[in-house]
């Protein structure tokens, strides 16, 4: 016996969903409207994602803010010409009146002494100014089928039908393909504009092309998220983005991702709540996903600097200490003497319980040893270690009154700072510049090449 196995899954589906919890039941999808809703709010994020990266880096932020609110009289104008808010003709008004203001905010620009950022104030507030007026006038004309036409100021994604849908998902396609084909191009003239004129590449032409996808992204953000909130879902998503890569590619892969993450969310949010906007949630969600990536990502991230800094300070504490032992021995011309904290603390001020604290680390690297409770002397490799230090620090004293004539009394704190950053190769560059000397502004001894240590043990403190 065959089992008509189309016929018996949705059955299943609404056994399984109907055992579930509420919270549980959006991602059996069974609802036709949150469905709607979903695939709309993804497809959102992922267009603006990818073209808002592209203004993010190219630091035209606002430009969306400023097209979002041009296109209010546009989507009005389309309404009361036409009589409907069907999506295609929203769509059309809303493009139409966006590139108006784009070539508002271009003529400004080149006509008079306004800058970019006045001119997006200009266009911003007189274009939504205009939009509020038309939309009083629609609503005091009154009609049927103006009912949800103000949504368009805040969004209002749980309204979606197929048709925004399709609207939706078809432009944002097209931007995907608008970015792949000419992806070098967009690529080149986003970080080097100057060198794709020099090669002769229609830089004017491209950067026309790359204002329609922000238009047409803009455009199709009205129905979900609003005039007011677009411009948030148009570069929250590239500004987290650029947090975790150097790459453009990588970057509007995550852009793309954190959008379409943040069309679900906001659909879920709204789903558990009805009454709570699935737009504004949409921007809440990425806001949250940037605010992830400010903090916690590899290399960009606050708790990375931070880390990087506390490493940086120790590593700077730690070399500080293990010089000073190395100039005490200097100045007593006999190496590998004992020296009590007492001392070290008198030529090295310091807390009692941060120099114990930084000649513990330097036993554990070995490049300390304690003899005996309480007293310090440098090994070999510490002193190798130590005279790479005071040799860049030597090095960087009088380079800065050879080459940029310090006075020779203003030189320390600067070398103090430096020694810990030089590389091997700047090492290397510094001595020949300075035609290998033998010693420094105060007349004492520069330490020679030989007594350096290789740069994987020049890390390890």
């Amino acid at each position: 016996m065959m089992f008509n196995h189309a016929s018996i899954l949705p059955t299943v589906t609404q056994v399984w969903g109907a055992d579930l919890p509420h919270w549980l039941r959006f991602f059996t999808l069974q609802s036709a409207n949150v469905v709607y809703v979903l695939l709309g709010c993804v497809a959102l994020g992922i267009g603006a994602g990818l073209i808002g990266s592209f203004s993010f880096l190219r630091k035209r932020s606002l430009i969306g803010d400023a097209l979002a609110h041009a296109a209010l009289p546009g989507v009005c104008m389309a309404f009361i010409l036409s009589g409907t808010r069907d999506p295609w003709i929203i769509l059309l008004g809303a493009t139409v009146s966006c590139w108006l203001g784009a070539i508002s905010i271009d003529l400004i620009v080149r006509h008079t002494r306004c800058k970019e950022d006045s001119a997006l104030g200009m266009v911003l507030s007189v274009y939504f100014g205009i939009g509020i007026v038309l939309l009083t006038y629609i609503q005091q004309r009154g009609g049927a089928a103006q009912s949800g036409l103000d949504n368009f100021l805040f969004g209002q994604a749980a309204a979606m039908v197929p048709r925004d849908v399709w609207v939706i998902s078809t432009v944002s396609f097209m931007l995907l393909l608008g970015v792949i084909i000419p992806y070098k191009e967009l690529k080149l003239i986003t970080f080097d504009p100057e060198f794709a004129r020099a090669i002769g590449m229609p830089v004017k032409w491209i950067e026309v092309y790359l204002a329609t996808l922000v238009v047409l992204a803009v455009a199709i953000g009205l129905q979900a998220v609003g005039v007011v909130l677009m411009a948030a879902l148009l570069m929250t998503p590239a500004a987290a983005a650029r947090y975790w890569t150097h790459r453009l590619d990588i970057m509007l892969i995550l852009a793309a991702a954190f959008g379409a993450v943040s069309g679900v969310l906001g659909a879920y949010v709204s789903y558990l709540s009805p009454k709570m906007p699935t737009g504004p949630w949409m921007v809440i969600a990425v806001t949250f996903i940037f605010i992830i990536s400010l903090l916690f990502a590899p290399e960009r991230g606050m708790v990375a600097r931070w880390r990087r800094q506390a490493r940086h300070r120790n590593k700077t504490l730690h070399e500080n200490v293990l010089r000073t032992l190395y100039l005490i021995d200097e100045g007593n011309e006999n190496w590998g003497n004992m020296h009590s904290m007492d001392v070290l603390m008198k030529r090295r001020t310091l807390p009692p319980r941060v120099m114990g604290g930084a000649l513990s680390h330097l036993k554990k690297k070995g490049l300390v040893q304690e003899p005996s409770d309480g007293n310090f002397r440098l090994t070999e490799r510490g002193i190798r270690r130590a005279a790479r230090l005071t040799r860049l620090h030597r090095l960087w004293e009088l380079y800065l009154t050879r080459k940029l004539e310090l006075p020779s009394d203003h030189v320390h704190a600067d070398a103090e700072e430096i020694e810990h950053i030089i590389t091997p190769e700047m090492e290397r560059e510094l001595a020949a510049t300075l035609e290998n000397p033998e010693v420094d502004p105060h007349r004492r001894s520069v330490p020679g090449p030989t007594e350096t240590v290789d740069s994987s043990e020049d890390s390890r403190p």
